[in-house]
């Protein structure tokens, strides 16, 4: 299966400290590929890397051949129309209805006629589960529905891919095992090719066909769920079985802590 995003090198910096430290790795075509790791280990920032909207201190990033780090903005906004992205908090436009909001990336880039717009926006509603909430507004709408209207408009453009960003973050187990079915459906039906940044294991082993995992800006794993539950790897365990860090805190080094020293 073809790659539809390669990585090489990738390096990025906030400042002097370094976020992303020389990963490589492929994306293939078709597929689920889940970006996984714990708090601050980079997985946001890549994220922005893969979608044009931070440019690295040093690497390759090629979106079907083609290295995005070195274009210029009308070069990347061409590439953006291949991508749907979730954002983790929706992203939604709060004085606009869903309607307004899922058409808004067709009436941008799009000579379509508003009644043409209207059916495309119904079709992508119901394919989200979201029928007959065209007329609601983000504020009328549960923290499950607004991903659900969220990812309606990131589908508007029929995206080549789909980019998401914690899409289970702030949901309760059952609506974000709805989400997860509907990120399988997607891929199911449309062949697409998916990206999901998250920490959540149960959405990882009911979505992944293929998990990158990151820790402290490194990449330590790149293969398929089976790999990963088998890796020998104390980082990918403690992950894995929930393990807390382990402080090398002496008594008087706590007593200075919690004192404020």
């Amino acid at each position: 299966m073809e790659n539809a995003i390669e990585v090489a090198g990738l390096v990025t910096h906030y400042g002097e400290r370094e976020i992303l430290k020389n990963i490589s790795f492929s994306i293939a075509g078709g597929m689920t590929t889940v970006i996984l790791g714990g708090s601050g280990c980079g997985k946001s920032t890549l994220l922005k890397h893969l979608i044009g909207l931070l440019k690295p201190t040093g690497g390759h990033i090629l979106f079907q051949g083609k290295d995005i780090t070195v274009m210029d903005e009308d070069e990347l906004n061409e590439v953006r129309r291949k991508m749907g992205i979730l954002f983790q908090g929706s992203a939604l436009l709060n004085s606009m209805t869903v309607l307004d909001n899922v058409a808004l990336p067709m009436r941008e880039h799009t000579k379509l006629k508003d009644s043409t717009i209207q059916i495309m926006v119904r079709m992508k509603l119901d394919l989200v589960g979201l029928s007959g909430f065209e007329g609601f507004y983000p504020s009328q709408l549960s923290g499950g529905m607004k991903k659900r209207a969220g990812l309606a408009r990131a589908l508007a453009l029929d995206p080549e891919m789909l980019f998401f960003d914690e899409p289970s973050a702030g949901l309760d187990p059952v609506t974000a095992a709805g989400l997860d079915e509907l990120i399988v459906k997607l891929k199911k039906v449309f062949k697409m090719t998916i990206v999901v940044v998250t920490h959540e294991l149960p959405s990882v082993f009911t979505i992944a066909d293929y998990v990158i995992m990151l820790d402290a800006g490194r990449v330590i794993f790149c293969g398929t769920l089976d790999g990963l539950k088998a890796s020998d790897n104390p980082r990918i365990r403690m992950f894995l079985e929930r393990q807390p860090e382990q402080e090398s805190y002496s008594p008087d080094d706590y007593f200075r802590i919690i004192a404020g020293e």
